[in-house]
């Protein structure tokens, strides 16, 4: 049995001396059995400088009887009979024998082992020297995606000082795995996961991963999964940064897409914008529009000036240019002094998309007529604008900047320094509405403010439309702004008063309207049977925003000295929608002050009852549109119904505007609305004709 064993068996006394020496002993060691017997094993087997070691192992044994070494496989250096040394397994056990103990060596040659492991490990530090050298970060994953290597590239780019930080964690949370938009993709979805789970070879482009300290960049990446018996064990991957071939692709966009002087959008992107533009227009039926601008006379600041000069200024242009449109809005600079404004998603009436359009012309008209300050000198400068409307069939964007361009060369035949639409119909719409702007300040600087002395000149009149309750008793009015222009006569108030809207100059209209009111309270105050009488006055949204809205309604009153109960105020639901929390306050401080709301329109606009609860109103006023058909139509009739019985629960007072027949004042006094205003009582009438109105009740 012992002959038969690969393994090298020695069996030595207690002095150490050699009883046993197997047939594989004798192969190994290179001694013959007959001339090792009774020798001292240390002698032929073990090296010079480990002999005192085994002599002290030996003796501790024998007299503790007990050992580190027992049955305990560990590898030692062995001496070879011609003089070489050689790695062996050894593993020794004490055996009984006749009241003494003999030991008993199991020895295996292991040189080939060592030479394999060395190979191995030699291997592996030249395959680590390989993925060292390489600039792309290199990694490994097991099937549960927890890294087993990495290169020094990877440790480098990601910010790791040493292998020990990444070695066994999930891959996920060493490089935070995430779209270039920055969504971060689940561990579970990982790429890296799909590799190893799915036997796929996974390449991916304009992928995100974050660096140690937080910061991202983007990366391109291969991930081969890992194939043992058929079956996936892991993934190896290999990316590398591509920040700089990003920046060198911005670069090349900007230089194929964008101009270089003022980094607006050139043509070619102009272009593009456009189509997609007008697919969009054709999609959602929404209006676009196009605006041609040209810098007038920039040719003569070029040359007289130099072209830096004038690089500046166009620099400065295209600045302010960014200033007066919307984020998503394009602006492109198409060479020398044009540019190119794309407004789109504008409103689908035409007529409004064209007003809107014109506003934004008007300013980057007042805008680019602002002087220019470069090293320390004042230059000046005008536009002229061409504009049109995307309408009608389809077309395509040559056309649109062809039609743009005619606008621009009628408003340069116009005398520059304005704007002009393509479309006739339009252009006379813009001139009609430039010629009632004007008209409309002249107006304005004409009709002096109450107290002054009158001009005769006066434009603006207030009419009054009477409210009476169900017994038609008078109890106030709504005052009613007229405009009676001295050309085109009695100006309906829907023609002008958008416009003044939109030009701010609601403001000063809005102003004086309050002002007479307040003064006609005044007067009615030293008459008994006017005295008791009420007078609302509508208020706009932009009137209200003031932050001195409060203080001036309470410097009318004081200066005119009235009461402040017999003042109403309007607002719409509309205003509801902006700072609610500022309007609020703001009417609670003129409601302290005794001043009444009413809201006006009510079920038209923004009803929420949220808000409702939290404005200190007086009254609700049931709007026309649900008057006129309250007998015939069971909607009308129902919301009419829920207004009254909202009002009620809330303790306000409820009001009907639009009343013009008899039936619909009954159905109202039937349901408890008590208060109306309407054609069925009177029409709105100038101040002397509400007055015999007033007498008559």
């Amino acid at each position: 049995m012992l002959d038969a064993s690969l393994d090298a068996i020695i069996t030595i006394d207690a002095k150490g001396c050699i009883v046993e020496f197997s047939w594989a002993a004798e192969r190994i060691f290179g001694h013959r059995r007959c001339d090792v017997l009774g020798r001292d094993l240390a002698s032929i087997i073990i090296p010079l400088r480990f002999r005192e070691m085994h002599h002290a192992g030996l003796r501790r044994i024998v007299e503790t009887g007990q050992g580190a070494i027992l049955d305990r496989r560990m590898e030692l250096t062995a001496l070879h009979a011609d003089g070489h040394e050689f790695p062996v397994d050894l593993t020794i056990t004490a055996i009984p024998h006749n009241g003494q103990s003999l030991f008993t060596g199991f020895l295996r040659d292991i040189t080939e082992r060592k030479r394999a492991e060395r190979e191995q490990q030699d291997a592996r530090q030249q395959i680590q020297l390989l993925l060292d050298s390489v600039a792309e970060g290199i990694y490994g994953v097991d099937i549960n995606q927890n890294c087993t290597f990495v290169n020094n590239a990877f440790l480098r780019i990601l910010g790791y000082q040493d292998a020990s930080e990444v070695i066994g964690k999930h891959i996920h949370s060493l490089i935070h795995h995430s779209h270039e938009d920055g969504r971060a993709y689940p561990a579970s979805e990982c790429r890296m996961y799909r590799a190893s789970a799915t036997n796929q070879t996974i390449h991916a482009d304009n992928e995100v991963f974050w660096r140690k300290d937080g910061t991202s960049f983007p990366v391109e990446y291969w991930s081969h999964p890992i194939i043992k018996d058929g079956v996936s064990v892991g993934a190896v991957a290999t990316f590398f940064d591509i920040s700089k071939r990003k920046e060198t692709e911005a670069q090349i966009r900007n230089l194929a897409f964008y101009d270089p002087l003022t980094m607006l959008p050139n043509r070619r992107l102009l272009i593009d914008r456009l189509q997609q533009a007008l697919v969009t227009n054709a999609r959602n039926k929404r209006q676009a529009a196009l605006l041609f601008i040209d810098l007038d006379n920039f040719k003569v600041i070029n040359d007289t000036r130099g072209h830096d000069t004038g690089d500046l200024l166009l620099i400065e242009a295209a600045t302010r240019l960014q200033e007066c449109v919307r984020q998503g809005d394009t602006i492109a600079r198409l060479g020398g002094d044009e540019f190119v404004v794309l407004l789109e998603d504008l409103d689908s009436s035409e007529s409004t998309a064209a007003a809107c359009t014109e506003l934004i012309a008007e300013k980057i008209l007042l805008v680019l007529r602002q002087p220019y300050f470069f090293n320390e000198q004042e230059y000046h400068s005008t536009a002229s604008i061409g504009i049109t409307l995307l309408r009608g069939a389809v077309m395509t964007a040559d056309e649109m900047l062809r039609r743009a361009d005619v606008g621009l060369y009628q408003a340069k035949a116009a005398g520059r320094n304005t704007l002009c639409f393509f479309d006739p119909a339009l252009q006379a719409l813009a001139v009609a509405r430039v010629s009632m702007e004007s008209d409309l300040r002249q107006a304005i600087s004409v009709n002096p403010l109450p107290g002054s002395d009158p001009s005769g000149q006066e434009q603006f009149l207030l009419y009054y439309q009477p409210q009476v309750d169900s017994s038609g008793r008078l109890n106030g009015a709504e005052a009613l702004l007229r405009w009676r222009h001295p050309e085109r006569g009695m100006v309906p108030p829907s023609n002008f008063i958008p416009l003044a809207e939109s030009t701010g100059l609601i403001l000063p209209i809005g102003h004086w309207v309050l002002a007479t009111a307040c003064q006609q309270l005044a007067n009615w105050a030293t008459r008994p049977e006017m005295a008791p009488l009420t007078i609302a006055v509508n208020v706009s949204a932009r009137q209200f925003s003031l932050p001195n809205f409060v203080e001036e309604v309470s410097s009318l009153i004081d200066y005119f000295g009235i009461n402040p109960e017999k003042l109403k105020l309007e607002i719409t639901e509309s205003m509801l929608l902006d700072n609610v929390d500022d309007m609020i306050t703001k009417m609670t401080a003129l409601k302290a002050k005794g001043i009444n709301f009413s809201l006006d329109d009510f079920g038209t606009g923004y009803s929420s009852l949220s808000y409702l609860k939290r404005l200190p109103l007086y009254q609700l006023k049931i709007d026309q549109s649900f008057v006129r058909d309250i007998l015939i139509d069971p909607n009308d009739a129902a919301i009419a119904q829920t207004i009254v019985e909202l009002s009620k629960n809330m303790g306000l007072s409820v009001i009907a505007e639009g009343v013009e027949t008899e039936g619909q004042r009954d159905f109202l006094e039937k349901h408890g609305c008590h208060h109306y205003q309407g054609f069925f009582f009177s029409r709105p009438l100038p101040i002397e004709e509400f007055e015999v109105f007033a007498q008559q009740d």
